[in-house]
């Protein structure tokens, strides 16, 4: 690694893609409820970002000098530098919240009131619902300084209270007392006249019934809190022992973990907070200053009142008929590989390959990789249909798939019942791979037909995640994919190459690399040479360094990245010849595309492997090429329309402004709309040529 090129930091990175989501809450555009939604997700994302990344660079600061020493930066100083930047992005959350949202709810005649705030029929409405569905969950409790300090549940809101006795007339005394929204909506709507709708926070009706939770004393103030607690499982790296065990123990400690941030009310007093920094056994770097709320995911949840004018409006996802009404899914991948683009066209072709196969009297084999599955899942179902009927049936279930451990674990017990045979993780690897194998036997023969994609079996995402997915009979494809699937079962490395699948652990990097070195020696050459990629991350050091050094030869290097970019975009001498830009809108983008010109031969690649060390050097990925004429210029068809987003397409830059894309065109063009509507119009030419060709049939 030359370590004179420059580097965004990860996180770093990381916090800027969040920013880009909560451009989208900011963005006037952006239809009302929808940029409620952007809100929830930006909270979810900020959650999981101090669960995980945060907790580890707490870690990093408790190390001792010698470890320290070891590292390329200072830890202290860039968990500074990442909280600095949180803070400034929380306050921008509140004001977007109460000078944006609250006036353009009221606008629309949706009234969020705190408990001061309601009338004597809301009033008398709040107290009934506290005492007939809050008061068993409240958990009062008074605290006292080194004598009791109550255990915080991860991440459920609490009220900090400052009362004092009124027979005593002591001095201020603190209490905690929960805010029970792990057992009931946070968001109560309140009786109202005429077409307004009020609304309250479960938080603000605790607030007003503090005085009932604590009898015969004096509230004074209250004060939101949150404390989330560290949730990495350090399992990843081991390589002995029973890690199926590990993990079921780990996840149990979850819960209750070290501390990894105080989120509290900004507004909260220094001698409260030092109460509870001391209480709780926090430092300067464990407190988060927020709103008036926490655990603002919750807005996932915010009444709509069937106002469909605050939304989106409504994408149905696309049928694929050539799949859906087919007598048989295998007869039509036989024929031609199928290619399909969630949400955009409809998840029934894949579960329908799944459901197929588990009927169908030839099918005797089906496989499968699991890594996120949807609670309420068609797929896991036809799986235990297919073990029913005798057909052998073998899951590989991803247990270290982060937050989904639990899920899968559940989901591995139940197929298990049903006498699928399922393997677990292996220690210090994880299997990200999307795909699955039918066996199929046609004229005595037996044939393979395999799934790959770049998302999950999982109903669920798909209707959010933009991802791609292929459908192939190709034995050259569907060989290497059994292949793995040995390797998958027995943990014994294949005797025979990867030629064709790209593969973590045995080519993927590798071939990654050569694909780029090409392009460079074409580019010297005075060839045409260009890559364009579209990842989720790009973070792998040594990929930057290739690509910053394809750069200077002269290859044009497009891409389209949704979260982190280590890599520095348009810096002189560096990557002049390298454009970044990010698009975030209705739908996640998900999918990973790897284009190589190659000369001519334009080499394409879907895959479930973003470019971070963890993904090239640590899983099990797959990358699979797309060799048909048109399915590959429909993808690069596809490019092309997310390259000239000018709505959605922010700049990625080393200044991290997150600058929208400015073109000189006066057409708005929004690659997710454009992109539906590109296959809508697929599919109705399709409707008319079927329907030109029956005119020209000779009658009967």
């Amino acid at each position: 690694m030359n370590i004179e090129n420059p580097y965004i930091q990860r996180d770093i990175s990381w916090l800027s893609f969040n920013y880009r989501v909560l451009q989208e809450a900011k963005d006037p555009a952006v239809p009302l409820m929808e940029r409620i939604k952007f809100l929830a997700i930006y909270s979810s994302n900020l959650g999981e970002f101090f669960r995980v990344r945060i907790a580890n660079h707490r870690n990093l600061v408790r190390l001792g000098k010698k470890t320290k020493a070891q590292l390329d930066f200072d830890p202290k100083t860039l968990l500074k530098e990442i909280l600095d930047i949180v803070n400034s992005q929380l306050l921008e959350f509140s004001s977007i919240f109460e000078r944006q949202i609250i006036p353009e709810l009221k606008r629309n005649k949706i009234y969020i009131l705190d408990h001061k705030q309601v009338n004597e029929e809301q009033k008398e409405y709040i107290e009934k619902y506290f005492r007939d569905h809050m008061l068993p969950f409240v958990q009062p409790v008074l605290l006292v300084k080194h004598k009791i300090k109550p255990f915080l549940n991860d991440a459920e809101l609490y009220l900090a209270i400052e009362l004092a006795d009124r027979t005593q007339q002591s001095e201020v005394q603190y209490a905690i007392t929960k805010i029970p929204s792990d057992h009931l909506p946070r968001f109560i709507e309140l009786p109202t006249s005429g077409d307004k709708h009020a609304v309250i926070f479960l938080d603000d009706i605790v607030r007003h019934s503090a005085e009932l939770i604590f009898p015969g004393y004096q509230i004074n103030a209250s004060y939101s809190i949150k404390l989330t607690r560290d949730a990495e499982l350090y399992i990843d790296d081991e390589y002995s022992g029973d890690l199926l065990q590990k993990i079921k123990k780990s996840l149990v400690k979850r819960n209750v973990g070290s501390a990894s941030r105080l989120v509290y009310d900004r507004e909260m007093p220094e001698r409260l907070l030092n109460f509870l920094r001391e209480s709780f056994e926090l430092v300067d770097y464990d407190l988060i200053p927020e709103g008036r709320y926490h655990n603002n995911f919750d807005f996932f949840k915010f009444p709509d009142f069937g106002m469909s004018h605050l939304k989106d409006v409504v994408l149905t996802p696309l049928p694929y008929p050539e799949m859906e009404k087919a007598s048989s899914v295998f007869d039509v991948i036989s024929e031609k590989e199928q290619l399909l683009h969630f949400p955009y066209h409809r998840y029934e072709s894949t579960v329908r390959f799944f459901e197929d196969a588990a009927k169908d009297p030839f099918v005797t084999h089906i496989k499968i990789v699991q890594y996120r599955v949807a609670k309420r899942s068609r797929v896991m179902t036809a799986l235990m249909e297919a073990a029913q009927t005798g057909k052998q049936v073998f899951a590989f279930i991803e247990v270290k798939a982060r937050f989904d451990e639990e899920a899968n674990l559940n989901w591995g017990e139940k197929l298990e019942q049903e006498k699928v045979n399922v393997r677990y993780s292996f220690p210090g690897l994880k299997v990200h791979s999307k795909i699955a194998l039918v066996r199929r036997m046609e004229e005595g023969k037996a044939r393979l037909y395999a799934y790959l994609s770049t998302g999950n079996f999982n109903e669920d995402t798909a209707r959010t995640y933009t991802d791609s997915a292929l459908f192939t009979a190709d034995e050259k494809i569907t060989s290497e994919v059994a292949r793995l699937f040995s390797f998958l079962e027995t943990a014994k490395i294949p005797s025979q190459p990867f030629q064709h699948l790209l593969v973590g652990q045995f080519n993927l990097t590798l071939t990654l690399k050569k694909y780029i070195q090409q392009e460079i020696l074409n580019a010297r050459a005075g060839k045409k040479a260009k890559i364009m990629l579209k990842l989720n991350s790009l973070q792998a050091h040594d990929m930057v360094d290739l690509l910053y050094e394809a750069s200077n030869a002269g290859v044009e290097v497009k891409m389209i990245i949704r979260g982190i970019c280590s890599l520095v975009p348009q810096k002189p001498g560096f990557s002049d010849n390298i454009e970044v830009r990010s698009i975030v809108d209705r739908f996640l983008e998900h999918s990973r595309i790897y284009y190589f010109y190659n000369d001519g031969e334009e080499d394409l690649y879907l895959s479930s492997a973003d470019w971070m060390e963890r993904n090239l050097y640590y899983r099990i990925e797959t990358a699979f090429p797309v060799k048909d004429q048109s399915l590959k210029e429909e993808l690069l068809k596809l490019l092309e329309i997310q390259w000239r987003d000018n709505l959605k397409a922010r700049v990625i830059d080393e200044t991290g402004s997150n600058a929208y894309v400015q073109d000189s065109s006066d057409l708005s063009y929004r690659s997710q709309l454009e992109t539906y509507y590109y296959f809508k119009r697929k599919l109705e030419r399709k409707k008319l040529q079927k329907k030109e060709l029956s005119k020209r049939m000779p009658e009967a």
